[in-house]
């Protein structure tokens, strides 16, 4: 009896032994597979297109740093800086699962806290974590937009709040409709590198904040144009934005495609550039001053209007794109002025009503049967305004609501003492240009009963 007893346990650990190799050699089979699958080539154009689109944030500061007022600076440089990485630790923890997890028409249910994703991204030549990086550069600039129209007034605990749950929820819900395999993608609807995703969503965020916010104290709508501190950190900017555009549309074709990206480069540029010129020209009709800060601005309308149509417009469709761009950019800074939203930056203008265009362009200017002007008829344009919707329906509702809780709990508003004075003295405790004597009222003291803004004493030696 102890004999068979033996026999039987023998053969079950060879049967254990046995299963336990099958198993690892088919695991070893499977990630020599996935890592086969992997294009080398592919995955270091995505990431040098993603390290593009995460230097952006650069340009967002620098842009928004000259056209605040110099006692602001260092907020604005800081809260594009926090911006990022708050919006890294939400995308990380449930937005890149939410985006792009497996799921339902509606959200993705997997890979929270990026537990469980595979080596190589499904449908792709390129590893996930390279795929994840290029989206979380995606999102990190979603919410930099939202800082320019709420500049100058917000609280910086607020701003690190809005940035993270922009990151956790907002942001991925509707990138999941549209690049997560939901319900506006199988619809049809067309936005290839982000004029609503990114685009709409960060303006649609820093909308809701900018109203619940209300205008800077001293801003009287229609009398006083409150100008920018530096040009010069606008234009440096403004060029690294636009350079960074070279990684945030081609590097959307998610492969190293020599005649996809080549034609979606030539198109982001030709958007630009004539966005620039008809914002630059419509200003000069109306003040007979050449207004560069209004190229800048028209020059990013441009791209944000071509970010959707890029891959599947010609380039003399991008031509026209950027000069509607550049004239919704001159003429959306007016209308923000008459309907008495404070915008400091322009930034709903550029990213807003330009999104809303360069999701439209998808379906006027689309090649191949796909839009108005190419033989597509109003099917295509029709999703489109579907897509706009749900856009609108999801965002807007979210961020008043994100704000509104806010507002109650955390405080969303600086007091008007420190606006008065500026926020950087007293939030950060510097000022942009330290070697001038400020002239702030509010000086905070610290413990030991000094000032902030007062120089030490000098040691005596």
């Amino acid at each position: 009896m102890k004999r068979n007893t033996r026999t039987v346990r023998r053969v079950l650990n060879i049967a254990l032994v046995l299963a336990l190799f099958i198993i690892s050699s088919k695991t070893a089979l499977a990630q020599e597979e996935e890592l086969a699958a992997i294009n080398a080539l592919d995955t270091v154009w995505v990431l040098i297109a993603a390290f593009l689109v995460f230097f952006m944030q650069a340009g967002f500061g620098l842009l928004e740093a000259g056209f605040v007022r110099s006692k602001n600076v260092v907020n604005i440089m800081a809260e594009n800086l926090m911006d990022t990485t708050m919006t890294t630790v939400g995308f990380i923890i449930l937005g890149f699962g939410l985006m792009f997890g497996a799921g339902n028409a509606f959200v993705g249910m997997e890979w929270f806290g990026l537990q469980g994703i595979p080596v190589v991204y499904p449908g792709l030549s390129i590893p996930t974590l390279a795929f994840f990086f290029f989206q979380f550069a995606f999102c990190a600039a979603a919410a930099t937009i939202a800082s320019g129209l709420m500049a100058e007034r917000t609280d910086f605990k607020a701003d690190l709040a809005y940035s993270f749950l922009t990151g956790l929820i907002i942001y991925p819900v509707f990138g999941h409709w549209v690049w997560g395999g939901g319900w506006l993608a199988e619809l049809g609807y067309v936005d290839f590198a982000g004029s609503s995703v990114v685009h709409l969503v960060g303006a649609y965020v820093g909308l809701a904040g900018t109203i619940m916010l209300g205008k800077r104290r001293d801003k009287k709508f229609g009398k006083n144009n409150i100008r920018g501190h530096n040009i010069p950190l606008a234009a440096i900017g403004t060029f690294i934005l636009w350079l960074g555009w070279f990684g945030f549309n081609p590097g959307s074709q998610l492969a190293a495609d020599p005649l996809p990206i080549s034609l979606i480069v030539v198109t982001t540029d030709f958007a630009a550039t004539t966005g620039a010129i008809v914002a630059m020209f419509l200003a000069y009709f109306s003040t007979r001053k050449w207004d560069v800060s209004m190229a800048f601005n028209g020059a990013l309308g441009g791209l944000v209007a071509i970010t959707a149509p890029t891959a599947f417009v010609t380039p003399a469709g991008a031509l026209m794109i950027g000069v509607i761009a550049g004239a919704i950019t001159y003429f959306g800074v007016g209308l923000m002025e008459k309907i008495k939203i404070d915008d400091p930056v322009g930034a709903f203008p550029v990213h807003g009503l330009n999104g809303i265009f360069g999701v439209l362009a998808v379906g006027i200017w689309g090649v191949d049967g796909m839009g108005l002007l190419h033989g597509g008829g109003f099917s295509q344009l029709g999703i489109q305004v579907v897509g706009l919707l749900a856009a609108t329906l999801w965002t807007l509702p979210m961020a008043f609501l994100m704000f509104y809780i806010i507002r109650r709990t955390i405080g969303l508003r600086v007091s008007a003492e420190i606006e008065a004075s500026g926020i950087d003295m007293a939030y950060h405790g510097i000022e942009s240009y330290p070697e001038f004597e400020s002239s702030l009222a509010f000086k905070p003291t610290y413990a030991d009963g000094g000032s902030a803004n007062v120089a030490p004493a000098p040691s005596g030696d």
